[in-house]
């Protein structure tokens, strides 16, 4: 009983992270059908901003407050990769809608200028120019539509990008003073600091639980209950489940098909920056931090079932709990009176990268009878 519940514990920790990995990915592929090979760089951005937002609370004046940094890494890591994922929405995905192939390899194009723009750029003018671009694309949005309108709009446009140019400037300036007098590491391997919070582990019922998990799981938790009251109750989320369900007649009752493009994109996006965040809790962040998770993003939201949540969540549990029986070898221990032959199978397999090549393997073999997932999508016209 006690290793069962280790093992449904330590799964649910590995489906946490994998699950708030592939919730913005959800989103995005279900509505748009938009395969973004860009996702795990999203994710990366929001790590990076974790470890941005670690070295302004160092400064003297916030340094009382440093334990509650991660509370303000969450929502900046949300907005910085929603914006830079509905910049790339506007730049590239709209221009590739119905073409899967073509957005495949400009996505993936753009996680390699990504990585590269990671290693080549410094910390400090690459979060200058971040916080430049958010300026500049918010901004417009919270002025009175009669200042952005007609030539006034033009001249109100040019001084808003050239406040936001200069806001960036200083910033970069600011932080590359931070950054050299508190941190010598390299750009492509940095580390985040726990808060005091954070550290150790709790014991319950001989259980030995790590606070940074709990935490993650907690976070993924909160990121699942928003999500869904979000698409469920909000006017917005029941405008992205018609468009998800029928684009052209939500197009022809007057839904915003464009906006909502924008807007589920940058949600999506924002998301990848929250679980950049839990990433970043867990090890060294680099350029390629993203990378190890998009291939299994992707296979949470096929198993689930394409835009399904429940199915999201479902599925990333179920890879989770199947990682660690595999890959701890506690089928072994659980099962002692195993076949020779299965348990030499069961041992070949045990170890994590092993693991999930067999669990992949399985998911494949699983598609072939449930092309369609878990929960497949329903509407009038994936019926038709």
């Amino acid at each position: 009983m006690q290793l069962l519940v280790e093992s449904l514990f330590n799964g649910i920790a590995i489906g946490s992270v994998l699950l708030i990995a592939a919730l913005g990915l959800a989103i995005v592929f279900g509505l748009m059908g938009v395969i973004n090979l860009a996702h795990g760089e999203l994710i990366m951005l929001g790590a990076y901003t974790t470890y941005v937002v670690q070295l302004i609370f160092r400064l003297p004046l916030f340094q009382p407050f440093f334990d509650a940094y991660v509370l303000v890494a969450l929502p900046a890591a949300f907005l910085v990769s929603g914006v830079v994922g509905v910049l790339l929405e506007r730049t590239v995905i709209r221009r590739l809608y119905g073409n899967p192939l073509e957005t495949l390899l400009a996505t993936w194009g753009v996680s390699l200028i990504l990585q590269q723009f990671v290693r080549s750029v410094p910390l400090a003018s690459a979060t200058g120019l971040v916080l430049a671009l958010f300026v500049g694309l918010l901004a417009p949005a919270l002025l009175p539509s009669e200042l952005m309108a007609g030539p006034r709009g033009r001249f109100t446009s040019a001084g808003i990008w050239a406040g936001a140019a200069l806001m960036g400037v200083l910033a970069a300036a600011g932080l590359g003073s931070l950054v050299s007098s508190l941190s010598r590491a390299n750009p492509r391997n940095v580390d985040v600091t726990a808060p005091a919070w954070m550290r150790g582990s709790l014991d319950l019922a001989g259980l030995t639980m790590p606070v940074p998990r709990l935490v993650i799981i907690a976070i993924t938790v909160v990121a699942v209950l928003g999500i869904a009251w979000f698409l469920a109750r909000s006017v917005w989320g029941m405008r992205i489940r018609a468009v998800t369900q029928n684009r052209p007649m939500s197009d022809c009752l007057g839904i915003p098909t464009e906006t909502v493009d924008v807007l589920t994109f940058g949600v999506g996006s924002g998301l990848a920056g929250v679980a950049g965040v839990a990433v970043s809790l867990l090890g060294s962040v680099g350029p390629n931090v993203g990378t190890s998770y998009i291939v299994g993003c992707f296979m949470v939201v096929v198993l689930g079932g394409v835009g399904n949540l429940l199915g999201t969540v479902i599925a990333s549990l179920v890879i989770g709990v199947m990682t660690d029986l595999i890959g701890a070898g506690r089928l072994l221990t659980a099962w002692p009176g195993m076949p020779s032959s299965m348990a030499t199978v069961v041992d070949f397999f045990a170890t994590t990268s092993m693991a999930q090549v067999l669990i992949f393997s399985l998911i494949v073999v699983f598609l072939q009878f449930r092309p369609a997932g878990l929960f497949p999508q329903k509407g009038r016209l994936v019926e038709a």
